[in-house]
C-alpha cells in the first residue's frame, strides 16, 4: 500500500511561491486498480509525480508499505525504484529496439539474470500481454493498441510491487481502451500490485475505478468507488464525470431506471 499523509506541494513562480497540493491524503491499495482524476491543472499530475519521487513535497510523508521516500536517500530510492514499473503516456517504447529488445532493457539495466533467463522473463510476459509473435517487430509496425501493450510488458517486466500508468488510453480508440483496461485490471489483481493510474478517460474510472482519488484545486474533492461515484452530492465531481452527453445519458438513465445500462459504456 502507498499511504499519501498531509501532502502539501509549492513552486517558485516571479512574484513568490505558487501553491499547488494543499494536504494531500490519501491510500492506494494492494491488489486494486486506484485512479487519480481529476481536471487539467487540478495538481493530479504534481501528485502523481511527488509520489514517485521526481519532486520532493514541502510538507507530508509518502509511504510505500511503511517507507517513506520523502526522507529516503539516493542508495535507498535506487532501490525503491527497482519494485516501481512505469507505463507512460506516450508508451516511450525505443524506436530502434525490437519488441523484445525494449522489453529486455529493464532486465539488462536493474537486475542480475543472465542472458537466458532475461529472454525467458521477456518472453513470459510478452505472453502475458498477447503479443506472443510480436517480438521481433519494431515500434513502428505495431498498432497504438499493440505499442501499449509491448509497454505494459517492459513495465511489468522486473516484477514490480507498484505500477504507475499517466493516462494508460491516450490516443487509442474506445474498443483498445477497454482491452487495456482490462489487462490492467487482470495484472493487477493476478500479482497484488498497487497500481496507480492518472486518467481522464471516465470509461476507465466506470469500468476498473476499485479506489478512486478525485483531485479538484490541489485538493481531495472525493474518495471512493466506481460504483459510488453515480450518486455522489459532490458538484465539482459531478460537473467533471458529466462533462460528456455520454455520461450524462448515464445519470439519466440512473435516475429513470435506478441502474446502469452496461450497453451505454461499451
Amino acid at each position: 500500500m502507498i499511504e499519501v499523509k498531509h501532502v502539501e506541494k509549492s513552486f517558485d513562480e516571479d512574484g513568490g511561491r505558487r501553491q499547488v497540493l494543499y494536504d494531500i491524503n490519501a491510500k492506494f491499495y494492494d491488489g486494486k486498480t486506484n485512479l487519480i482524476i481529476g481536471q487539467s491543472g487540478s495538481g493530479k499530475t504534481v501528485l502523481v509525480k511527488n509520489i514517485v519521487g521526481l519532486f520532493k513535497p514541502d510538507v507530508g510523508q509518502i509511504l510505500y508499505d511503511g517507507r517513506d521516500i520523502t526522507v529516503m536517500d539516493t542508495k535507498q530510492l535506487k532501490a525503491l525504484r527497482n519494485e516501481i514499473g512505469m507505463l507512460f503516456q506516450g508508451s516511450a517504447l525505443f524506436d530502434s529496439e525490437t519488441v523484445m529488445g525494449n522489453v529486455i532493457f529493464p532486465l539488462k539495466m536493474f537486475s542480475k539474470m543472465s542472458s537466458e533467463e532475461q529472454r525467458e522473463r521477456a518472453q513470459f510476459c510478452i505472453d502475458r500481454v498477447n503479443l506472443t509473435g510480436s517480438e521481433n517487430k519494431f515500434p513502428s509496425e505495431l498498432s497504438g493498441g499493440m505499442q501499449k501493450r509491448a509497454a505494459i510488458a517492459r513495465a511489468i517486466a522486473l516484477n514490480p510491487r507498484y505500477l504507475f500508468c499517466d493516462e494508460p488510453n491516450s490516443g487509442l480508440d474506445p474498443k483498445t481502451s477497454i482491452v487495456i483496461d482490462e489487462l490492467l485490471s487482470d495484472i493487477t489483481h493476478e500479482y497484488g500490485i498497487t497500481t496507480i493510474i492518472n486518467t481522464h478517460d471516465m470509461n476507465s474510472v466506470m469500468g476498473i475505478g476499485e479506489n478512486i482519488v478525485f483531485i479538484n484545486k490541489g485538493r481531495v474533492g472525493w474518495v471512493g468507488n466506481k460504483d459510488q461515484i453515480y450518486n455522489v452530492d459532490n458538484e465539482d465531481l459531478n460537473n467533471f464525470v458529466y462533462a460528456t452527453d455520454l455520461f450524462r445519458d448515464v445519470r439519466k438513465y440512473r435516475r429513470d431506471h435506478g441502474y446502469t445500462p452496461t450497453h451505454i459504456l461499451e
